[in-house]
């Protein structure tokens, strides 16, 4: 019996070729190097036949991909840019055999048509693809640090025209499949039912494609000329810095390979395309962003141990606010949940309902819903004052105020009006579990749930079991969280759990440099120049100082002094500023905008600002705690694995993702040169910098937290 082949070539009774894709033994069609050898034989084959020939298509035989992509794995094989290079190379002269062909080709595209795949129906002379949702376009090398590397940088914009073609690659984005055609990367959108009929039809047709698309008046005049192009590229590349702030190597490199191909030619354009990918592949950037990748990937497969999850039918929220609402919102528009709402008012169910409205209408103006499918998703929400129907209920999650006596009252209300096998999750950012379930009859069903706010944006769920959690309980809610778009990671019941506990050390040393004169803005400016989201400064107006506020007393009670930061709460409540929501913090807010810095805050505080830290300086004095507690979080088994911790602190509060993570980053300078540093520290600012147990042991064995990790 012959081995499964990836690639299928067959010939109909109309002289018609079809290529099938099927790649034996996995969900998904990614492309191999090792495949190249079955691709030379179809050629080969086609090329025997080239006279007899009508016209190829080129389809998938899985149920809902095309190609999600080339295998991100051949390349942790590499060792060198040579090496990486020449796996570009290899891919690119395949897809220009392909687009010459002496005959019509048409991809045929249902599901995911991704980097590699988009690639090589861009090499095709027409691309069909179905209306179906999961079908979605793009090129997302630039997420994993890379640019497309067979042809991508250098067929799109000659397809589609230099701008749409430089949004597409410098963000990584995914077309819907009406934005696709819309933009001329595909020639139809059809049922999926009359798919492989319609590109078909393209081959009785057309002939071989002779010209690109049609661009528009704009597009020419800009792209068409060197001056426009050098207009574009100069605003391109002032755009990416502003967003990159140079710590993305790749954004760089796609705008100087897509600017040299199009001035030198398609040629000169494949080749350097193919000798930055192999440079990027071995960035410590693209290592970093692919350990995400496989992180994730991993994660989907673990439950969070071995019971099976049990089958979660419908939900219900207890809380109508900001935070009930996003929860309300990804269990209706992701899992696809019928959801019950319960508040003390009717106007927080109203606010709840409203909210979800007005997310759905804006999926509906950006064509991502219909009118019909947005009525669809309202009706699976429901809510009230009382506690109908909860009767029917399998999950119960609580997000009302961090208050004890509340939370412990909301499980005597759910246990008296639920099922005896309703699940209870509270959505609590501090307090432990355990003390939420002391007085429970059933607490092996009480577990945490911290999702962030925003909760459609956020990606991440803490999952918190406390000692008598069942372990059906952690499988059916990691389950959930999944379900709802989320990356859940387990964690155990301890104050702040993880996020918060290594964000709070990071918030009180920006505390302690502002206090030491630094002004606002340089403050938040070095730590985006870090590579995180938003600085401190602003994170603190965005989550609330008075939030800030409750946190802090609970961890120093818990976990001691070394979470004292300097007394700035009191200061500023008392002065009205809780941050954004109350329209001012450190910063002033108007409408949905952030001011500039709110000066009467130094005069409150009894500042004078004067910048004296380097930005390096600034950085690293709120880095190094926050490491700190990373590791000691991992000794005492708060996170199960620096992988769970290291997708935690991107995931949850935005930890610069080309760095991997904190554990990933401290490999990266090496576990004895960071002690080096902290000990610098400690001399220089005090005890909070001393490095913990776990690190100074690590060091003196010359371990590290990832196998083969070298300081570089």
């Amino acid at each position: 019996m012959s081995e499964a082949k990836a690639f299928q070539l067959s010939v109909d009774e109309q002289h018609i070729a079809w290529l099938a894709i099927d790649v034996p033994g996995e969900k998904m069609n990614t492309l191999q190097a090792a495949f190249a050898d079955e691709m030379a034989a179809v050629f080969a084959r086609l090329d025997s036949q080239k006279n007899q020939l009508k016209g190829l298509i080129v389809h998938s035989l899985k149920p809902d991909n095309f190609i999600a992509g080339a295998d991100v794995r051949m390349l942790e094989a590499c060792q060198s840019a040579p090496e990486a290079q020449a796996l570009a190379v290899q891919g690119q002269q395949m897809f220009q055999q392909l687009s010459e062909l002496p005959f019509p080709v048409v991809a045929a595209i249902h599901g995911p048509c991704l980097g590699g795949g988009l690639e090589l129906a861009l090499a095709c002379d027409y691309r069909v693809c179905s209306d179906d949702d999961k079908t979605r376009l793009g090129l997302p090398e630039v997420m994993l640090g890379l640019l497309p590397g067979s042809g991508g940088t250098q067929r799109l914009p000659r397809l589609i025209g230099l701008l749409p073609a430089l949004d597409l690659i410098l963000t990584g984005k995914q077309l819907r499949a009406q934005k696709a055609k819309k933009l001329g990367v595909v020639d139809a959108c059809v049922p999926q039912s009359v798919l492989l009929d319609v590109a078909r039809s393209f081959i009785d047709n057309k002939g071989k494609r002779k010209s690109p698309l049609k661009l528009s008046a704009k597009e020419r005049l800009m792209s068409r000329t060197g001056v426009g192009r050098k207009v574009i590229f100069d605003q391109a590349e002032k755009k990416t810095r502003q967003k990159t702030r140079d710590n993305y190597p790749a954004a760089k490199a796609i705008l100087e390979v897509i600017q040299h191909g199009l001035e030198k030619g398609l040629q000169p354009g494949l080749e350097l395309e193919a000798k930055r990918f192999g440079e990027l592949v071995m960035t410590s950037e693209s290592k970093a962003l692919r350990s995400i990748f496989f992180a994730t990937t991993e994660m989907k497969k673990d439950h969070g141990g071995d019971a099976k999850p049990a089958k979660v039918r419908r939900i219900s929220v207890l809380g109508g606010g900001l935070m009930g609402a996003g929860i309300s919102h990804v269990s209706v528009a992701k899992a696809g949940l019928p959801v019950r709402i319960k508040d003390v008012s009717n106007d927080g169910v109203l606010n709840a309902l409203s909210y979800n409205y007005k997310l759905f209408t804006k999926q509906r103006k950006r064509r991502i819903l219909s009118q019909a499918q947005l009525q669809a998703k309202m009706t699976l929400l429901s809510g009230g004052t009382d506690f109908t129907a909860f009767n029917h209920t399998d999950v119960v999650i609580e997000a009302v105020f961090e208050d004890l006596k509340l939370k412990q009252q909301m499980v005597a209300d759910i246990e008296a009006n639920a099922q005896d096998s309703t699940i209870f999750a509270t959505n609590t950012s501090s307090l432990p579990i355990g003390q939420i379930a002391e007085k429970a009859a059933r607490p092996q069903q009480i577990v945490g749930l911290h999702y962030f706010s925003p909760v459609e944006k956020m990606p991440l769920v803490e999952v918190i079991p406390h000692a008598t959690t069942s372990d059906q309980t952690i499988a059916t809610v990691v389950e959930l969280a999944r379900k709802q778009g989320k990356t859940p990671i387990v964690v155990k019941d301890c104050a702040g759990f993880y996020v918060n506990r290594i964000l709070a050390p990071y918030m009180n040393e920006a505390a302690q440099i502002l206090m030491g004169g630094e002004p606002i803005e340089r403050l938040d400016s070095a730590l985006l120049d870090f590579g995180f989201p938003v600085g401190p400064i602003t994170l603190l107006d965005e989550v609330g100082v008075d939030i800030g506020a409750k946190i802090m007393p609970i961890l120093i009670n818990e976990l001691g002094p070394r979470f004292k930061g300097p007394e700035v709460f009191d200061t500023l409540l008392k002065d009205g500023r809780k941050g954004r929501k109350a329209g001012k913090g450190f910063y002033l807010y108007k409408g949905s905008k952030k001011k500039e810095v709110d000066k009467s805050v130094y005069k409150l505080l009894k500042l004078t600002p004067q910048s004296k830290l380097s930005d390096k300086d600034i950085a690293m004095r709120c880095i190094l705690p926050m490491l700190n507690e990373a590791v000691r979080c991992l000794d005492e088994g708060i996170i199960r694995s620096p992988r769970d911790g290291d997708i935690g602190a991107i995931f949850g509060i935005g930890f610069p993702p080309f760095l991997g993570g904190p554990f990933r980053y401290i490999d990266q300078i090496g576990i004895k040169a960071l002690v080096e540093i902290m000990n610098q520290h400690a001399e220089k600012y005090g005890d909070r910098f001393a490095p913990c147990d776990g690190l100074v042991t690590r060091a003196g064995l010359g371990e590290s937290f990832y196998a083969g990790s070298v300081a570089t």
